[in-house]
């Protein structure tokens, strides 16, 4: 499945079920049921996640989803509660307009917020990034962070900047976060597939 990082709705966390083999969510949302496909792609938070039920209740359309081990291990879905507010993005279709950057729903960590700034109804968010995750983050690149495409502003060692226009801020939950939160963070894959086309390139040149 792939993704663009343009959120398209904000869920709200209605039910969780903690099991042995991982967590069962329920996400209200505005999309309509109907056009929902049981074993469809949604990213929650900027997590690629497979719908198993759905359904509408009173006025509400939602969604359930299931988070295998492996996903609370990596993504901070174990620490989700009731009533949190979710980024939601539908997997692209052919044709569909690619707003952000290439997002395929594959957590690489979770980034600290170290500093947030708000200038009006703007906001401007600093990070501290997972050591393993920060050597793909470039200035002027793009990352995804609880599923919203953003645009790098600064960097310094394992610390990154953005900066959310109203507009964001006001179509998305960024709005909620505070200092010492803790978001999903996906590099953009074309910094990774650069870094092991530069790694294979340096083992071929030592073998020669």
């Amino acid at each position: 499945m792939m993704f663009t990082g343009i959120v398209t709705d904000v869920g709200r966390l209605v039910k969780v079920e903690d099991r042995n083999d991982g967590r069962l969510l329920r996400v209200a949302t505005s999309y309509d049921a109907d056009s929902i496909d049981l074993g469809a792609s949604i990213t929650n938070d900027g997590i690629c996640l497979t719908v198993t039920a759905k359904g509408r209740q009173g006025d509400e359309n939602w969604f359930e989803v299931f988070a295998a081990l492996e996903t609370l291990a990596v993504t901070h879905v174990g620490k989700w509660r009731i009533g949190r507010r979710l980024n939601l993005e539908r997997s692209l279709k052919v044709g569909d307009e690619l707003g952000g950057h290439i997002v395929s729903g594959h957590i690489d960590g979770m980034a600290e917020i170290v500093e947030k700034q708000a200038t009006g109804e703007q906001l401007t968010l600093t990070f501290r990034a997972p050591a393993d995750v920060a050597p793909f983050i470039a200035k002027k690149g793009s990352v995804a962070l609880n599923g919203t495409s953003l645009t790098v502003n600064t960097v310094e060692a394992d610390r990154f900047s953005v900066h959310l226009i109203p507009y964001t801020v006001a179509v998305t939950s960024w709005g909620d976060y505070e200092v010492g939160d803790f978001v999903n963070i996906e590099v953009d894959p074309m910094a990774r597939y650069a870094a092991r086309l530069m790694e294979t390139l340096g083992g071929l040149n030592k073998q020669d």
